[in-house]
């Protein structure tokens, strides 16, 4: 099997994997590959946090044009996985010179299924977009074509929490890989003061309470396949619930605007995680950390629509802030934008690549430790030496 996911997550997914029982567990770009049986692909479907989908490959082949691709999919033996009257959907992703269009490819793919069971039966299945009996999965590197069964259907990252009406969502597979990036164990305090809808909270506080990610979700692709076990599924599903704990964490949000706070009760409330997630409407100066440090993770704005002096006074003013009051914790921030980062005025201790959504960003990490103002401070006196 193949899980897919976002650049810069596949060790987190990797070791998801090998936590969950996988075998032969490997990391490639922006996908993890692994061997289990039908309860493992169920679990990986309901368990993992950094997953986008989880693909069951089922023909690998050489095409350089769209008859080869056509023959070499109509050889399959499409039957073992559709009925007749069934319903299907076809995604397709490429890097190749030999095919430049992926709507054309999910077309040739679509057009020798059908053909494949026409000829055979006189009936043909038909296309459906929202509901498919079966999600078939088409990636094309160069001239090798891997054909995959996809288990997910609908992308992981849809946990069924989070309302539509959502301003500038972090993706909740990104949010995720995030905190399970910052080594987090899902006690103590998790903070984040920018949280806008609420998606790194309830992302924290599904891992608080042992919760599965996806386990609000109505349906998954293996569901609607002609090998579907219920009762491998039904023992998966309530194996998942007996784990479910207490939270031992403290868990806080904040945003400026009332509307993101609104929004993002809203989302806890649908996540059943009310009792254990606090937010207020506060800007990032007003909050005050409790004692004891611990985890802050922070997606800020990164000023694409502000004029540079704004958003370098805002990244100045958000260092200066926990430089004053972060004593303990370590702060996690997000941001594709560079030049403004150095504004912080710390020097991370880590720095990583990834994604969200399509900017590419740093991921810093900053210790603030117990004389972190004094030692700037003294670092400046000496510059002014």
């Amino acid at each position: 099997m193949v899980a897919k996911t976002q650049f810069g997550l596949e060790g987190v997914l990797a070791k998801e994997l090998v936590d969950l029982g996988a075998l032969e567990v490997e990391e490639h770009n922006r996908a993890v590959s692994f061997k289990g049986d039908k309860a493992i692909m169920y679990k990986a479907n309901l368990y993992l946090r950094t997953a986008l989908k989880v693909l069951v490959p089922i023909k690998k082949f050489v095409a350089g044009n769209e008859q080869i691709l056509y023959d070499e999919i109509k050889k399959i033996d499409w039957s073992q996985y559709l009925d007749k009257e069934g319903t299907l959907v076809i995604h397709t992703s490429l890097k190749s010179d030999y095919f430049n269009h992926s709507q054309y490819v999910s077309l040739k793919t679509k057009d020798a299924i059908v053909d494949q069971f026409r000829e055979n039966t006189g009936i043909r299945p038909s296309i459906d977009l929202i509901k498919p009996d079966l999600s078939v999965d088409i990636h094309i590197n160069r001239d090798e074509v891997t054909v995959s069964l996809d288990s997910s259907a609908e992308s992981l990252h849809r946990r069924g929490y989070r309302s539509e009406n959502t301003l500038a969502p972090i993706n909740e597979v990104t949010a995720a890989g995030m905190i399970l990036l910052t080594g987090w164990d899902g006690k103590g305090t998790f903070m984040d003061p920018m949280c806008g809808s609420g998606t790194l909270l309830i992302e924290a506080g599904l891992i608080a309470k042992n919760i599965p990610a996806n386990m609000l979700r109505e349906k998954f692709g293996f569901e609607s396949w002609k090998d579907f076990e219920p009762e491998i599924w039904k023992k998966v599903k309530d194996e998942a619930i007996a784990n479910i704990r207490e939270s031992e964490a403290n868990i806080i949000g904040s945003d400026k605007t009332f509307k993101a706070i609104e929004i993002a009760r809203e989302n806890i409330t649908r996540a059943h995680l009310d009792e254990d997630i606090k937010v207020s409407n506060k800007q990032f100066d007003e909050v005050k950390p409790p004692e004891g440090g611990g985890i802050v993770v922070m997606n800020p704005p990164y000023g694409e629509r502000l004029p540079i002096e704004e958003i370098d006074a805002f990244y100045k003013a958000m260092g200066d802030k926990m430089k004053k009051d972060f004593e303990g914790f370590s702060v996690w921030i997000i941001s594709s934008n560079i030049a403004a980062m150095k504004k912080i005025g710390l020097a991370a201790s880590k720095r990583l690549n990834l994604f969200n959504g399509a900017l590419e960003c740093k991921y810093h990490r900053f210790d603030i430790y117990k004389g972190t103002r004094d030692k700037r401070k003294l670092a400046l006196q000496g510059n002014d030496e």
